[in-house]
């Protein structure tokens, strides 16, 4: 199944082309949100007067205050009516900040997340697991859904239950894991403990993402779990 946009393919100027002509339409979007509205018009900026990449440099920044000011639905540029799903931040440092999305944001969210995966070697065939948190983290869903636009077995794992990931993995052949690097560490050491050596895993690729990891712990994760 084709999964990439045709930019993938495309020389240095249409990309940028390209990247004029969707900034312009999202420039349109986001115009109908009072804060953009108030802020672009602060900048005199619009889809009219944007003239290249360049005026990127002119785009006013959202912050994080900008968002929670905005919870729950301040910052919908289509109707509530229009939206299919809802994820939020879970609040721990002060207000959530709410991410809703359309059918379409739903689709292209997959589309994007295939071809992260696709860059880093997964192929339609594989057999995925996913072993991040579901619910309202973005995260579980959003990958879930790009395994599966890519073509893949995916084993909606979640986060946890470590003997079982161990089982899962080994009883329906996994070539590729989802994990955030410090549970990766943990679940080397659970294999060493359990006895498996890496190399009798199978594995082949973990993605490994939402923490912030160092280069020594990419490869510990690489040594302990038999993956690039």
């Amino acid at each position: 199944m084709d999964v990439f946009d045709r930019a993938e393919s495309l020389d240095r100027q249409a990309i940028e082309t390209l990247q004029l002509e969707r900034l312009r339409e999202t420039l349109g979007r986001v115009a109908t949100v009072p804060l953009y509205a108030e802020r672009l018009a602060a900048a005199n900026l619009s889809a009219a007067n944007l003239r290249s990449l360049d005026d990127l440099r002119r785009l006013p920044f959202t912050t994080k205050d900008d968002l929670r000011a905005a919870y729950p639905s301040g910052m919908l540029a289509r109707p509530l009516s229009e939206m299919v799903r809802v994820h939020t931040s879970s609040g721990t440092t002060g207000t959530a900040i709410a991410i809703f999305h359309t059918r379409n944001d739903i689709a292209v969210w997959a589309d994007l997340m295939a071809r992260c995966m696709h860059m880093v070697g997964l192929r339609s065939g594989d057999v995925f697991q996913n072993a991040s948190g579901y619910g309202l983290f973005t995260g579980g869903l959003g990958i879930h859904a790009g395994a599966e636009r890519l073509g893949c077995c995916t084993i909606p794992a979640g986060a946890g239950n470590t003997h079982r990931q161990i089982q899962l993995i080994r009883d329906f052949g996994v070539t590729g894991l989802h994990i955030i690097p410090s549970y990766a560490l943990y679940l080397a050491e659970a294999l060493e403990h359990e006895g498996v050596p890496p190399d009798k895993l199978g594995l082949r690729i973990a993605l490994i993402g939402a923490e912030p990891h160092s280069e020594e712990v990419r490869r510990r994760i690489e040594a302990g779990l038999g993956v690039k």
